[in-house]
């Protein structure tokens, strides 16, 4: 089974400081194409700013962006994912999060960011193995056998 190591892509790391203001945050994700922004403290893992943090507690709040830091507003809760779990593993905790996006580390180091597309990709990947593997054994024929008339 694949580790999260396997499937991260090292360095995929979109990142703002804690003291940082929303107007920030938003233009990272932009340029980057990414709704998550993993939000340091020093070089510390504080928490994660995501779209829907920008939808809920700024625009909702009716907080103005260039004025409120990301640290008002960001997720402080954060669930990660270690490089050598399993990708269920870290799909499970998505799940019961209700999260897409997770941040891997290592030995209290922050390595990358993955999301559910990427697991969802693996998976499709590793249930078309699994499907082909179970087809091949129940139809295959082993060629050793000859079949006889009698």
């Amino acid at each position: 089974m694949k580790k999260i190591r396997e499937i991260m892509r090292p360095g995929f790391l979109f990142t703002v400081q804690r003291s940082a203001k929303v107007t920030e945050a938003v233009r990272v994700m932009a340029t980057n194409n990414v709704g998550i922004v993993m939000v340091l403290d020093g070089d510390k893992l504080a928490g994660v700013f995501s779209e829907r943090d920008v939808v809920r507690r700024v625009v909702v709040a009716g907080l103005v962006p260039a004025e409120t830091s990301v640290e008002s507003v960001m997720t402080r809760d954060i669930v990660v994912a270690d490089a050598d779990e399993d990708y269920q593993s870290a799909m499970r905790k998505m799940d019961q999060a209700n999260i897409r996006h997770l941040p891997v580390v290592s030995e209290g180091r922050l390595l990358s960011m993955i999301s559910i597309r990427d697991l969802m990709r693996v998976d499709i990947q590793h249930k078309g193995e699994e499907i082909r593997y179970l087809h091949e054994y129940l139809y295959q024929v082993p060629p050793d056998i000859t079949r006889t008339r009698g």
